[in-house]
């Protein structure tokens, strides 16, 4: 039972306390997920993504030379062709369920750069695929666009999945990198191609190639009607220009869209400044899209309050109902921040500033960031503490780019650090012109789950929970989950048009809760009701007729 926060709402006139949950769980790592045929240099962990209790892993430099869905995995015949792996939870056990490849599997194609999941719905960017297809389910067959880049989408039905969609750019060009970046959300999926070439503006605009390779950058937005995907949208910046790499990071909350432009070049701060200027180089920006019906409008262009000279903001994106965070890796000499604003209707403002607990140059905190309801979790991949598990002694310096994550949860409208997290096998280099293992490279966070991805990470193990003590397979890669972290739903009461209760609550999209009843606080609690957060996360119960005298409600995560 994880059950993390007192959140008491008393209604003397119907006699009932809800509680979000009760203090009583410790962060802890869960597990340490390897790839079923781990091989050095390839990269498991430079992606991750969780939904409820399914995690899919890329590792974009896995070399075999199968194609679909749990096929060879155990040859090396097509270097660098890359691949994706899901696993599954049950109870606190996690297990491999599949092995991805693209239907189109070569050489260098880095299949696994990017993952998103939603549900039974998988999708994995390959930025450097080279077909010349366009649009859905195009010729796959032939390499004649160089790292123009795709995206295919898996679905499982039961425990078995397969591929449903092969998905390019309705422009495709070479070296566009479409599917650097991608993200989904029920049946609508974004894709971030940061290389982009066309001067377009805004939403649907003309796509042609402008003549040159300026690296101005899109994102596209697909949806799905049944197993069909077809192109909903072409988003561009308001400003676009040369080298912005608008897309190199994408998100998506239901009707919201946020992109990342790390290379955007303005002098604004803050929100809807004044975009038109290119006074300083790559501070960076991103931009907020909403959908009415099935149309798309820039909502809000965001900057960050201290714009600086590389700064990178919008390195990093997430979204979650209301609320975005922002990576911007490279202010501050390059300790790196992140930053949260919140929408109140339509208007959008800074709420949170977010720094590392031990804040030091370069460790380039913000590199990666996720968002969960109340909680964002923000990697590090080159911090350098030699610390191991949950809340270890940040102090020192020992573990070169071993890399780190920080969990912080929002209380009303303050932000506060909950967790810092480590490898339980911390890995630095040992001299500072090797590599250390940079954990914190990918972040992702669903409910009260944490995943750090660590790609550099070297054990030979594979699967679930094994030998970590090793260094026999460098850059192998791995990825870490932690539970117990995060804050509980706040539970909402009401009263129904008959003689019950109604108990509403915002959960995390896929996660199934246990709604509970007690007569006093101390239990015994009884399960009245299963319930699985929908897209939106709004869980409503009716409990009628309520029993008679006072009684304690509260939401737990199973």
């Amino acid at each position: 039972m994880k059950i993390k926060r007192i959140s008491v709402f008393i209604a003397p006139a119907v006699g009932v306390v809800l509680f979000t949950g009760v203090a009583a769980s410790v962060p802890t790592q869960q597990a340490y997920l390897k790839a079923s045929n781990t091989e050095r240099i390839d990269w498991f962990g430079s992606s991750v993504a969780v939904s409820a209790n399914t995690v899919v892993i890329g590792a974009p430099q896995e070399d075999s030379d199968a194609f679909g869905v749990n096929r060879d995995q155990y040859n090396n015949r097509s270097i660098n062709s890359g691949a994706a792996y899901i696993l599954v939870r049950n109870g606190t056990q996690w297990d491999h369920q599949a092995f991805l490849k693209a239907s189109n599997t070569s050489a260098d194609d880095r299949f696994g750069h990017s993952v998103a999941v939603s549900g039974d719905t998988v999708v994995v960017g390959a930025f450097a695929e080279s077909s010349q297809a366009t649009g859905v389910n195009g010729d796959q067959g032939n390499q004649n666009a160089t790292n123009s880049g795709a995206v295919y989408v898996f679905v499982r039905s039961g425990t078995n999945w397969s591929q449903q969609a092969y998905v390019k750019a309705f422009n495709t060009m070479t070296g566009d990198h479409f599917g650097a970046a991608v993200a989904i959300s029920g049946d609508t999926m974004v894709v971030g191609a940061p290389y982009e070439d066309s001067n377009a503006t805004g939403v649907n605009g003309n796509g042609v190639y402008t003549g040159s390779f300026s690296d101005r950058g899109a994102a596209y937005v697909f949806v799905r009607n049944g197993s069909n995907w077809s192109q909903q949208a072409y988003l561009k910046g308001s400003n676009t220009d040369p080298f912005d790499n608008f897309g190199i990071a994408v998100a998506i909350s239901e009707n919201t869209i946020v992109i990342g432009a790390s290379g955007e070049d303005s002098n604004a701060t803050g929100v809807n400044g004044n975009q038109t200027n290119n006074a300083v180089v790559q501070s960076g920006a991103a931009y907020v899209f909403v959908r009415s019906g099935s149309n798309w409008i820039q909502q809000a262009y965001l900057k960050s309050p201290n714009t600086q000279v590389e700064g990178l903001f919008g390195h990093a994106v997430s979204a979650s109902d209301d609320t975005v965070v922002i990576g911007a890796l490279g202010e501050g000499s390059g300790s790196g921040a992140a930053y949260v604003f919140v929408r109140n209707g339509t208007n959008w403002s800074q709420q949170g500033y977010l720094r590392a607990s031990n804040m030091d140059a370069r460790d380039q905190f913000g590199w990666s960031v996720a968002l969960s309801g109340e909680t964002v979790a923000v990697g590090a991949p080159f911090e350098d503490s030699n610390a191991t598990g949950v809340n270890g002694n940040q102090t020192d310096n020992s573990g070169y780019e071993s890399g780190a994550g920080y969990v912080f949860v929002r209380e009303g409208t303050n932000w506060s650090q909950q967790a810092y997290l480590k490898a339980s096998n911390t890995g630095g280099a040992p001299l500072p012109n090797e590599t250390g293992d940079y954990f914190g490279m990918a972040m992702a966070v669903s409910g009260d789950t944490v995943v750090a991805g660590s790609v550099a990470e070297a054990s030979n193990a594979t699967g679930v929970n094994g030998d970590q003590d090793n260094n026999l397979a460098g850059g192998a890669g791995a990825a870490y989950v932690f539970s117990g972290l995060g804050v509980g739903p706040r539970l909402a009461l009401g009263l129904d048009s008959g003689d019950g209760l109604v108990i509403r609550f915002k959960g995390a999209p896929d996660i199934t809760y246990r709604l509970q009843r007690a007569a006093s606080a101390l239990g015994p609690w009884d399960t009245i009701a299963f319930r699985t957060a929908p897209i939106s996360g709004w869980i409503e119960y009716h409990d009628a007729p309520p029993p008679s005298g006072q009684s304690f409600y509260r939401a737990v995560q199973p």
